[in-house]
């Protein structure tokens, strides 16, 4: 026992010391998470981001103005997650006049309004690789020598998404910055994989995604996304065996006769009032009167996981997010309660906010559970 109270506080001193800083050399070469080599010739000052998501991960390379280099971006935050984007604004009002572009996983843009703010770097997500290729927006770029880095938060969330927050450090010449943070992932992630792993038989787990986003039931996730996130904490996700994509409905009465030992519910404070407002600067009650609505859907009252009062609710937007650790602990706390009853999801996410960034540390419910 002696032994292992050493080697924690000997981890804990290496991942509370402070870093040397090492300054990224230009010209610099790096390989994306598309596997293309993309070089970059001078530290970038002016920055597309192709998912306004990755806002959330400049506040942790930019710490004082995650947006001082931006000149476009696709803000997401203001369609789809309101409470959010009215932070973001507060703390940083220049976000406001920043060119919202879409860049919409379709590829959509007026790529030439674009082209007019002269960007040097675009960020974008794996996963819209094939539309930007399909698009033509990948190789005008391409041509006009502005490099592009893939980055990827939800194709395999545990496997890239510290190394991909460690390649925008690299790129962005705040490698001291990136690798603060990703020590404490990799910490936080290694805990709940190293306590999972004993645990069998692995229960079986049904996310729906955007719960009361359309009138059907149930959209989900396969093996990406969501589904990522319940396949790192060492759970079956329902959707991987039964979808063919990275995301699709499954009809009602399949997931019946499934029976999922646990069913979870993601949401967002968005336009549409029908789905969990699940975000910053809501009130638990809000969440709860809501999360009632959806469970009396017609037929959605005959899954049994909500006879067993197995149901959870988790903020939508860590599917594909910076801080998807902390959704990952929350995941972990619902689908293994005993295993986890000491696990603090809450304290994780203020721990970031106050050691890795400089976003104002306000309130939140980001999870609900049944009966509470």
């Amino acid at each position: 026992m002696q032994g292992k109270s050493i080697a924690r506080l000997v981890l804990s001193v290496v991942l509370s010391a402070p870093l040397l800083a090492h300054a990224s050399q230009y010209p610099l070469t790096v390989t994306d998470f598309d596997g293309r080599s993309v070089t970059v010739e001078h530290e970038p000052q002016r920055i597309i981001l192709q998912d306004g998501r990755d806002i959330m991960a400049m506040a942790l390379l930019d710490r004082d103005d995650p947006f001082k280099r931006l000149v476009a971006w696709n803000n997401l935050a203001k369609k789809q997650d309101v409470a959010t984007w009215e932070m973001l604004k507060t703390q940083w009002p220049e976000a406001t006049h920043i060119m919202d572009m879409g860049f919409s996983d379709k590829g959509n843009v007026d790529l030439e309004s674009v082209l007019s703010k002269q960007p040097d770097l675009m960020i974008a997500q794996l996963r819209a690789r094939p539309a930007l290729e399909e698009s033509g927006v990948l190789q005008k770029l391409t041509a006009l020598k502005i490099p592009v880095v893939f980055i990827d938060y939800e194709v395999n969330p545990a496997k890239d998404t510290a190394p991909s927050i460690d390649l925008l450090g690299k790129v962005l010449n705040r490698e001291s910055n990136a690798a603060a943070y990703t020590a404490y992932y990799r910490q936080q992630l290694h805990a709940i994989e190293q306590k999972t792993a004993t645990i069998n038989p692995k229960p079986s787990v049904f996310v729906e995604a955007l719960a009361g986003n359309t009138d059907s039931c149930c959209f989900t996730h396969g093996h990406s996304g969501w589904g990522g996130l319940v396949e790192a904490v060492g759970a079956k996700n329902i959707g991987s065996d039964l979808l063919p994509g990275a995301s699709g409905f499954v009809a009602l009465e399949k997931l019946i006769s499934v029976n999922p030992d646990v069913y979870i519910m993601t949401g967002s404070k968005r336009g549409n009032s029908q789905v969990l407002p699940l975000g910053l600067n809501v009130s638990p009650d809000e969440v709860n009167t809501q999360a009632q609505v959806l469970l009396q859907r017609t037929g959605v009252s005959q899954i049994p996981a909500i006879a067993a009062k197995r149901v959870y609710g988790v903020y939508h937007h860590f599917y594909n997010h910076p801080y998807n650790i902390v959704g990952m602990e929350y995941l972990a706390k619902d689908i293994y309660p005993q295993a986890f009853a000491d696990l603090d999801p809450d304290a994780t996410y203020h721990h970031i906010i106050k050691n890795f960034t400089k976003l104002p540390d306000t309130s939140f419910v980001y999870s609900w559970q049944q009966g509470k």
